[in-house]
């Protein structure tokens, strides 16, 4: 079971949150560190209580449509922002 640990990019569709998760890779011929994100497409049964900016951990389950194979964990970080 895979997890992930990203921020949430959008609420705007129903049942479904962005998450933005990033991770580091290495160049291979300068051995710099940069920086690389991708976007998972998360599976939620209410958006409510979720606020674009919170921190988020995703786990991997069985595809629930074309783009949604992650659902949510837990909710590590809360803003106290309200959703307009």
């Amino acid at each position: 079971m895979r997890t992930k640990r990203g921020v949430i990019t959008s609420t705007k569709m129903e049942k479904t949150l962005v998450v933005k998760v990033y991770t580091y890779k290495k160049h291979k011929k300068y051995e710099k560190r940069f920086k690389v994100s991708k976007k998972f497409f998360v599976h939620t049964e209410s958006n409510e209580g979720y606020i674009e900016g919170n921190k988020i951990t995703i786990v991997e389950g069985r595809p629930m449509s074309k783009l949604k194979r992650w659902f949510v964990l837990e909710e590590l970080q809360k803003d106290l922002q309200t959703n307009i």
